[in-house]
This record gives structure tokens, C-alpha cells and sequence, in this order.
């Protein structure tokens, strides 16, 4: 390794020399670092932080937006007990009939419909018989709508981004302070298994004290472009560049960091590569020939807290790469080994501390054996019989699914294979993650303390 740093080493140098020798400097590109100052409160005026507003027995919620995730979030609130849809809105009066139709068969009555008028969701927010508003629309959209609903006595909801610019960005938070009304950022992946998973070990001390933490956004969205209403994401990529959509990722690695609870970001760095797919999409897509698209199909940020801590933050819509939030766990074997990790370390921990059986744990930590420790194989025995109890509760639809997927087998081979249709194999395999998530996360706190 040393020979091969050092020959690197020695590379990078004369290939500088050799370009200093026959290149002449570029003078510099011009700089000017964003300075993001904190506008001036109104005399009086607090903030909303643990804001606390009377108690809504039943919340009355009106969506606005029903396109691409409206639907998804009307089906789920029909679920939610203590809570009444009242209205409905999208530009489109189809998209407002379909999600009728979701309440038509979850046994609930119909809302209130608003479509057909590009301020019609005006209408929705100046209604007496709302409590909250959940946006769901297009992003230049989220902030000019939020505001006017929190002006109009109402709690809002609203989807990443809640805001485009930092000045949209003060204007919901001043609206939130002026009306004392909440407003939430539904960022979502902050609440997933892994996500949760790994905040709590991070809070109970299982990583030590956390440095560095990954987050992205990699999702390749050539599948989905043509439903983005009138072409708006894809545009916003074409006029915009930059980290368009950092939530997903950001947001966990800021909990981890506790930022705004004794940390914040305070230095930020970016950098994009060309963009390519997209404006290779557009052309196949139109035949037009873009040469302005903004949008680098990969941007990585790298940000430095007030702690001395760093996140590193990606986005990539553009290339055919599987999805990721750069979690570290892949599949089901990956949390099989990282639990009994976690558990093989605390136990030689303890034997450590209390100076008991020595050997036994020069015998675990040594490097020339192949072979597994008595602890070894105790522990893993009953960490995977405790997994196998808890996927074999699965009902046997939702086993059978899942067996097939861990096998490798795509949905339509599922789907073939057990005569069932595409999103029954989807309901079952959802259902089945569903499961294993909330059960292996009480496993996982019992494990950690082992």
C-alpha cells in the first residue's frame, strides 16, 4: 500500500510539473462566497420553535395538488383516525374526480371539489371549516400557497422542498411566527426504518461520537419525467443548477449531526459534472438540440458544521443507477450481519471490562483463524433464529412474495410464477417490509443493549 500511495504521490507530481512547464496559469474564475443573513423581526415578534396551538379533536384537512403524491397522501389520511377530508383541489378536474373515488371506496363521504382555475386552491384555503392544508403541487408553487393558507388561519403541510429561495424560505417562517400557525416540511425518508434505526443508535451512543455522515438523493427519473405535469421538473432541472432536491438525504444526516440542536451548518461546497442524460433525454423526447442545460447530471456538496463535523450530501436524476439514499444496508443479509456485529462487539465488550475468559477473546479478535468462536456461534445462532421467528409470523401470501424477491426474482416473475397480478405482488412485499421493519426495530434496541 505505502509503495503504491507513494508512486501516486510521485505521478501527481511530475504530471504538475510537466503541466506547469508547458501550460501558462489561468488567471482565476472570480468568487464571491453567498452570505445568508437573518432578516430583522417585527418588535414582538416570536418564534415558532416547540409551538404549541390548541387541540383539534378532528382535523380537517383540505389537499391541494393531486397529482404525481396528492392521491398517495389523500389514500393514506383515509387511515388516520380523528380526521375528515374536506376538499379537493388540482388544476385538472380528472386528478380531483380520481381521488373522489378514494374516498368513494374507503367508505367516506366526498369533499368539497376545486379544479378547472389556476387560483381555484385560493378558494379551498379561504374556506371556514379547515384546519390544515397539505400541498402537493409542483415546487415554485409550495411557498406562494403555504403563506396564503397560514393567512387564512390554517395549519399547512407541504411537500419538499417547502421552499425554492431563501427568500420564500423567510416568508413561510415569518407567516408561521406572525399567524402562530404550524408549518411543516413533509420530509419524509426521516421517519424510514433504517433511518430511524440508525438515529437511535447514534443518540444511544453505539457509534461513538459521529463525524461524518452520507446522504443522497440518486434516483434515475427517465421513467417518470412524462408525469410531471406540464413538463415542470424536467424544466426546473434544464433552467436550474445545483442540488434541486437535497431533502431526502439531508435530512436524516442533519439529525444524526443534531443541527439547530447545538449544531448548525456553516460552510458549504459544490460541484456538478457536465449535464449529459438530460439533455440527451429532451432531444430524444422533442428532437431539440439543448446546449443551456444547467442541471450537472451528478452534484455532490460537501458542508462543514459550526462543530467541526461534515455531511456529504449527493443528487443524481439523470443516470441509470439504482436507487439510493447511500444507506449502508443493501438487503436483509447486510442487517443480518451488521446486528450480529453489533452484539459481537458488545459482548467481547463486556468480557473485556470484567477481565473474564481472556483467551476466549484473543481467540474472537484473531486474525489468522477461519474458523468461528464458541461465542461466535452462539451469538449468531440466536440472532437469526430471532429474525426467522419474526419473518416466519409473515402471513403465508406475504412469505411466499418475499421468498421469490430474496431469490432474485423480478415482480413480473412473481407475478408468473404464482398467478397473481404486479400489484398484488407489490401489496404482499410492501406488506411483508411493513411488518419486519417495526418488529426487528424493537429487536434491534434489545440486541444494541446486549
Amino acid at each position: 500500500m505505502k509503495k503504491l500511495l507513494t508512486a501516486t504521490a510521485i505521478g501527481l507530481a511530475l504530471l504538475t510539473w510537466h503541466t506547469s512547464c508547458t501550460q501558462q496559469p489561468k488567471a482565476p474564475e472570480a468568487f464571491t462566497p453567498i452570505k445568508v443573513e437573518t432578516p430583522a423581526r417585527p418588535a414582538g415578534q416570536e418564534d415558532v420553535i416547540q409551538l404549541v396551538t390548541p387541540k383539534i379533536d378532528t382535523v380537517r384537512v383540505g389537499f391541494i395538488g393531486l397529482g404525481m403524491r396528492g392521491p398517495g397522501a389523500v389514500a393514506r389520511w383515509t387511515h388516520i383516525p380523528g380526521t375528515k377530508i374536506v376538499a379537493l383541489c388540482d388544476l385538472l378536474p380528472e386528478r380531483v374526480e380520481k381521488s373522489q373515488e378514494i374516498l368513494k371506496n374507503a367508505g367516506l363521504p366526498a369533499a368539497a371539489s376545486y379544479s378547472g382555475e389556476e387560483d381555484a386552491w385560493k378558494k379551498l384555503c379561504e374556506r371556514d371549516d379547515i384546519d390544515l392544508v397539505y400541498i402537493a403541487t409542483d415546487w415554485k408553487h409550495h411557498a406562494a400557497m403555504g403563506v396564503y393558507a397560514m393567512e387564512h388561519g390554517k395549519h399547512v403541510a407541504i411537500e419538499v422542498p417547502a421552499a425554492m429561495t431563501l427568500d420564500e424560505i423567510w416568508q413561510l417562517i415569518n407567516t408561521s411566527e406572525k399567524t402562530r400557525k404550524h408549518c411543516m416540511q413533509l420530509e419524509n425518508c426521516v421517519y424510514d426504518f433504517f433511518e430511524l434505526t440508525s438515529l437511535n443508535m447514534a443518540q444511544q451512543g453505539v457509534f461513538g461520537e459521529v463525524l461524518h455522515v452520507e446522504g443522497s438523493y440518486i434516483h434515475n427519473l427517465e421513467d417518470f419525467w412524462p408525469e410531471y405535469w406540464n413538463n415542470w421538473r424536467m424544466d426546473y432541472n434544464h433552467l436550474h443548477r445545483g442540488d434541486v432536491y437535497a431533502t431526502h438525504g439531508m435530512g436524516p444526516a442533519c439529525q444524526v449531526l443534531n443541527i439547530h440542536r447545538g449544531d448548525r451548518m456553516k460552510t458549504l461546497v459544490s460541484m456538478d459534472t457536465k449535464a449529459v442524460n438530460g439533455p440527451a433525454y429532451i432531444k430524444k423526447q422533442t428532437g431539440e438540440e439543448v446546449t443551456d442545460f444547467q442541471n450537472g447530471d451528478q452534484t455532490s456538496t460537501l458542508i462543514r458544521t459550526e462543530n467541526g463535523k461534515t455531511m456529504l450530501i449527493q443528487h443524481n436524476v439523470m443516470t441509470p443507477r439504482p436507487y439510493s439514499r447511500m444507506s449502508q444496508f443493501k438487503d436483509e443479509n447486510e442487517v443480518k450481519a451488521f446486528l450480529y456485529k453489533v452484539v459481537q462487539n458488545s459482548c467481547i465488550d463486556l468480557i473485556r471490562h470484567e477481565a473474564v475468559a481472556q483467551k476466549y477473546v484473543q481467540h474472537v479478535n484473531s486474525e489468522d483463524t477461519e474458523e468461528k468462536s464458541f461465542l461466535d456461534n452462539i451469538l449468531e445462532t440466536e440472532i437469526f433464529q430471532a429474525l426467522r421467528i419474526v419473518f416466519n409470523e409473515l402471513p403465508p401470501a406475504c412469505k411466499e412474495v418475499y421468498l421469490l424477491s430474496l431469490q432474485g426474482k423480478s415482480h413480473e416473475e412473481i407475478s408468473q410464477q404464482l398467478d397473481i397480478t404486479i400489484n398484488t405482488v407489490k401489496k404482499h412485499k410492501n406488506n411483508a417490509n411493513h411488518y419486519m421493519r417495526e418488529r426487528l426495530k424493537y429487536l434491534l434496541t434489545v440486541l444494541t443493549w446486549l
